[in-house]
């Protein structure tokens, strides 16, 4: 057991303090739900969000995973439910000056804090990243609520609490309206026979989810008032003008990544995109006549979740223009760009192939590095990610350039 309690998910490296918080805009399902990190102040907030937000995920993985949740869901959250994500929870906005924003996308049976280390390390390095948590049934489980809000001047109280952390006796000045939570599960498909019909009708969905998160923080940015019927300290009015809107990423793993390529081809703006370990398969073929030598993308793959298929599909697109990149790293596995590669020890790993043969957070490193020197090369940005530009051309250590 002491060599579990070890795992954790690593401090981020970039020169800014992250604050992290949950904004739900729109209490429907056809609202906007995301995990919002960004540069904050440097304050005595060190409150760190739990990695899992509520136990009803644990449920949901089982599910996913095709395991018994009466028995499967407490293991999870054995194994999972004390860990933390190192940021600061609901810190105050540092708005001094403006940042670069990326929209995240997760993977199929994944929720929007399973990728919080590539997140976080994306806001210490100045940007805005929201990872929105989809509601088209590909996430393990993800709630909304039913009731109409009566008054959004007051807090809203849920049936079910959904705080991450309990409030102060007494400060509550009135009892706000009730609302009714209504969780999504995860779909399981009925016949083989439907899956490109099931994943590409719900790939549009993650689309529109990514650009509606995105008109949302237009809105933010342009000082309109939005109600965050979530729980939560972040005056979102301070972010006012802090947001580059000419300087617009999607980024996403597996589902995620299909989900970023489908995105900067329909929503002009997304600047560019990054696939982690894309998932090639629900992609539309007018997508490769769509995505033109003004889209650059990034491919990020793993050493093994990717089929000769797949890469011919990325080649593809690679043929409209020379702006996109297809890199692999050796030695690494589907979970790699996960957090799960770094929480998970020898058994589970052994079980659900969460760690590969390269160190994990050598394998994150690596992301993350030519991640940022795409966005720099792309979003035309005043950094010295370029330092890392050797990453995109397959040079160095366990890279290699797929052409």
């Amino acid at each position: 057991m002491g060599g579990v309690q070890s795992l954790e998910l690593p401090p981020a490296n970039g020169p800014h303090k992250v604050g992290c918080t949950d904004i739900m805009a729109d209490h429907t399902r056809q609202g906007s739900f995301f995990r919002l990190y960004y540069p904050c102040e440097a304050s005595e907030q060190l409150k760190h969000p739990p990695w899992i937000p509520r136990y009803e995920y644990c449920g949901g993985l089982a599910d996913y995973l095709e395991r018994n949740k009466r028995w499967c869901a407490p293991i999870l959250n054995l194994a999972f439910g004390y860990y933390e994500v190192p940021v600061r929870w609901g810190a105050p906005f540092r708005a001094a000056e403006k940042y670069p924003l990326i929209i995240f996308s997760h993977g199929l049976g994944a929720f929007r804090t399973v990728y919080s280390t590539v997140c976080n390390e994306m806001a210490s390095q100045g940007f805005v990243i929201a990872a929105v948590e989809h509601r088209d049934e590909s996430a393990c489980a993800t709630f909304f609520f039913k009731s109409p809000v009566e008054d959004l001047e007051q807090p809203i109280r849920t049936t079910t609490p959904i705080e991450q952390f309990p409030e102060e006796p007494g400060s509550r000045q009135a009892s706000p309206p009730a609302l009714e939570e209504e969780w999504l599960s995860y779909r399981k498909l009925d016949t083989a026979g439907e899956e490109y019909s099931l994943r590409n009708k719900q790939l549009h969905q993650r689309v529109e989810e990514c650009s509606r998160a995105l008109n949302l923080l237009t809105d933010i940015n342009d000082g309109k008032l939005i109600k965050n019927v979530l729980p939560g300290d972040l005056d979102l009015s301070v972010m006012k003008g802090c947001i580059d809107l000419e300087r617009v990423a999607v980024m996403g793993h597996s589902f995620g990544g299909a989900t970023a390529i489908l995105a900067v081809a329909k929503d002009p703006r997304f600047k560019c995109a990054i696939a982690l370990d894309g998932w090639m398969f629900p992609l539309p073929d007018d997508v490769y006549s769509n995505v033109q030598n003004n889209n650059p993308l990034l491919f990020v793959n793993s050493a093994k979740f990717q089929t000769d298929d797949s890469i011919s599909k990325m080649k593809r697109l690679q043929s409209t223009g020379n702006k996109i990149k297809i890199i692999t790293i050796a030695g690494s596995v589907h979970q790699s760009q996960t957090d799960f590669t770094l929480l998970t020890g020898q058994l589970l790993s052994l079980a659900f192939e969460t760690k590969g043969t390269i160190d994990p957070k050598k394998g994150l490193e690596i992301t993350n590095k030519a991640s940022l020197a795409f966005l720099q090369r792309h979003l035309d940005l005043k950094k010295d990610f370029n330092e890392w530009d050797h990453f995109l051309e397959g040079k160095g250590c366990h890279v290699t350039l797929v052409e």
